[in-house]
C-alpha cells in the first residue's frame, strides 16, 4: 500500500512538470492532451472509491506543486543579487509552489465533493473549479496569474484570437476542458458522451475560423501614421548598477547611444523600468548636461525612475514611469500600482527587518502603491498620443489593467535582469502578447535584460530586441480597430462563462442517463 502511495505522488507531480513544458519559452503544447486527460481519469476513479476528501487535496496539490516547481524555478534567482537573501533560495524554490499548489488542491477537493457520478457533468465539474480557483489565485492578496495553462497557446494566434472576446480567464477555462476532453472518450458510458468529446475538440477549429477572419478584416483596415516616432529601448546593463555604485553618467551615455537620437527626428523614447536606482524622478535633471547635444525640443523621454514623497513626517518611495521633455523637465508620472511582494515591497516590513530582510530591488525601504492608473495623455507641440502605462510585472494581470479603453497604446517598462538567463523573462513577454489581444491595441515594451518588442492586437510581434541584446523598435504607424468585447465587459463576460457551465452541469445531469 505504501509503495503504490510513493507511485501515485511521483506520478501526479510527474504530470504537472510534464504540463509546464507546454509552456513558453518551450511550447509543447500536445503534452497537455495527456497530462490533463490522465490527471481527470485518476481523479474520476479515485472519486468512485471510498477514500477520504482529504486526499483529492492532496492529488490536486501534487499537480500544482509539480507544475510551479518547474515553471516557476527561477524565481530564486532573484535573491542571488543579495548576499543576505541567499539562505531564502531553498525555502523559495519549495515554498512558492507548494502555495500556488493549493489552489489546484481545493480545485480537485470541490471536485470530489460535489460527487459528480456522471462522466461528462463530472468532466465539466473538474473543468469548472480548476478554472475558477485559477482566477481566484490571480486575484486574493496581490494575485499571481502567471503561467496559466492557456499561455501555451502563444504560438497559435488565430486560436488566441478568442480572448478577444472571453479573456484569457474565460479561454483558460476553455484550455482545462480541451485538454481534460480525450478523457470523456476514455472513460465514455454512452454514446453520447463521445459526442460531446468530438465537439470539445472541433472548438479549436471554430476558434481558428474567427481568428483567420479577425486577422483579414485588420488586415484590411487603414494604416494611420503619426508624424513622430515611438522607439521603445532594449539595453543590456548590468544589474551592478543597483549594488556597485557605478556611475549613472555612464548608464545614461549608453542609453543615449543605443537611442540614436536625431536632432530634426519628431520622437519619443522609451526607457526600460528602474533604469537608474540611484538617481530620482526629481534628480534627473542635474544630468540634463548629457542630453543637451542630442536632445531637443522635438523629443520627449519615457522612463522607469523612482520617485518620492513625504507624507506626514514619512518619506514614500514609488517605483514610477515619468514623462520628461527635452529639458529634463516633468510633465507627467505614474505610480506603479501592483507592486511585487519580496521584490518591492516587503509584507510584514518591521517585523522581517529585524532579521535583516528588505525588499530586492530597493534598499531603503518598501515602495508604496500608487493611488490609480490613469490613461496619460501626451500633448506636447508636436505630439498628440494617449497610452496607458504598465510598469513590469502589471502586464500578467488580466481583466484589472484599464477601465477605459480609449487610449492607442499599451506601453510596457520592464527590468528582467531581476531572473538571470532563464525561462523567466520569456514567460513575462508571453503574457503580453496576451494583453495586445484581449485590449485590441499596439504594445511597446521596453526592457532591460529582456525583451523589447512592438506588438499588434493581433499577437503578432512586429520587431523585436531579442534577450540580451541591446538595440531598439520603432513605431510611427498604427491600425486602429474597434474595442474588442472584452476591453469593454472585462472579467464579466468569465462570470458569463461559469454559469454556463453551471448550466451545462445540471443538464448533462438530466440528458444523460
Amino acid at each position: 500500500m505504501i509503495k503504490k502511495d510513493y507511485i501515485e505522488i511521483v506520478f501526479l507531480i510527474t504530470l504537472g512538470v510534464a504540463s509546464s513544458l507546454s509552456l513558453p519559452p518551450y511550447n509543447y503544447l500536445i503534452i497537455n492532451f495527456f497530462t490533463f486527460t490522465a490527471f481527470f481519469v485518476f481523479l474520476f476513479k479515485k472519486s468512485k472509491l471510498n477514500q477520504s476528501k482529504k486526499y483529492f487535496f492532496f492529488y490536486g496539490w501534487l499537480f500544482g506543486f509539480g507544475y510551479f516547481l518547474s515553471s516557476l524555478y527561477w524565481i530564486s534567482i532573484s535573491l542571488t543579487f543579495d548576499q543576505n537573501l541567499k539562505f531564502l533560495i531553498p525555502i523559495t524554490t519549495i515554498l512558492l509552489p507548494s502555495f500556488l499548489g493549493i489552489f489546484y488542491g481545493l480545485a480537485t477537493l470541490c471536485f470530489v465533493i460535489s460527487k459528480s457520478k456522471k462522466i461528462v457533468s463530472a468532466f465539466f465539474v473538474f473543468s469548472l473549479f480548476l478554472g475558477v480557483f485559477e482566477f481566484i489565485r490571480g486575484s486574493i492578496l496581490t494575485g499571481f496569474p502567471w503561467n496559466l495553462i492557456a499561455y501555451s497557446f502563444v504560438n497559435h494566434l488565430e486560436i488566441l484570437s478568442i480572448t478577444s472576446l472571453i479573456g484569457t480567464y474565460g479561454f483558460n477555462l476553455f484550455c482545462i476542458s480541451l485538454f481534460a476532453s480525450p478523457a470523456i472518450f476514455i472513460l465514455r458510458e454512452t454514446k453520447k458522451d463521445i459526442g460531446v468529446c468530438i465537439i470539445l475538440l472541433t472548438l479549436p477549429i471554430l476558434f481558428f475560423l474567427y481568428g483567420s477572419s479577425y486577422k483579414e478584416k485588420f488586415n484590411s483596415l487603414k494604416v494611420e501614421n503619426y508624424n513622430y516616432k515611438v522607439r521603445a529601448i532594449g539595453s543590456n546593463i548590468s544589474l551592478d548598477r543597483f549594488y556597485s555604485n557605478i556611475d549613472p553618467v555612464s548608464v545614461i551615455n549608453e542609453l543615449i547611444d543605443i537611442s540614436e537620437p536625431q536632432k530634426d527626428d519628431k520622437t519619443i523614447f522609451i526607457w526600460p523600468e528602474g533604469i537608474l536606482p540611484d538617481i530620482s524622478q526629481e534628480e534627473l535633471i542635474e544630468f540634463k548636461w548629457l542630453f543637451e547635444e542630442t536632445f531637443t525640443k522635438n523629443h520627449l523621454l519615457l522612463i522607469g525612475i523612482n520617485s518620492q514623497k513625504k507624507n506626514k513626517g514619512k518619506i514614500n518611495y514609488f517605483n514610477s514611469f515619468s514623462i520628461y521633455d527635452h529639458n529634463l523637465e516633468i510633465l507627467n508620472f505614474y505610480n506603479k500600482i501592483n507592486l511585487v511582494p519580496f521584490g518591492e515591497f516587503l509584507p510584514l516590513e518591521n517585523f522581517l527587518k529585524k532579521f535583516g530582510l528588505n525588499a530586492i530591488t530597493n534598499n531603503y525601504q518598501s515602495f508604496s502603491k500608487g493611488n490609480d492608473r490613469k490613461i496619460i495623455e501626451i500633448r506636447r507641440d508636436n505630439f498628440s498620443l494617449k497610452i496607458l502605462p504598465l510598469i513590469c510585472y502589471e502586464i500578467i494581470y488580466s481583466g484589472k489593467i484599464f477601465k477605459n479603453p480609449s487610449f492607442d497604446l499599451i506601453v510596457n517598462i520592464s527590468e528582467d535582469g531581476w531572473f538571470g538567463k532563464s525561462i523567466g523573462p520569456k514567460q513575462h513577454f508571453a503574457h503580453s502578447i496576451f494583453r495586445t489581444v484581449e485590449s485590441g491595441k499596439y504594445l511597446l515594451r521596453s526592457s532591460n535584460n529582456g525583451i523589447a518588442a512592438i506588438v499588434n492586437p493581433l499577437g503578432i510581434v512586429e520587431q523585436k530586441v531579442e534577450y540580451g541584446k541591446s538595440g531598439y523598435v520603432e513605431l510611427s504607424e498604427i491600425k486602429k480597430i474597434q474595442a474588442t468585447l472584452f476591453s469593454k465587459y472585462g472579467n464579466k463576460i468569465f462570470i458569463t462563462l461559469i454559469l454556463l457551465y453551471i448550466f451545462m452541469i445540471f443538464s448533462f445531469n438530466r440528458l444523460i442517463k
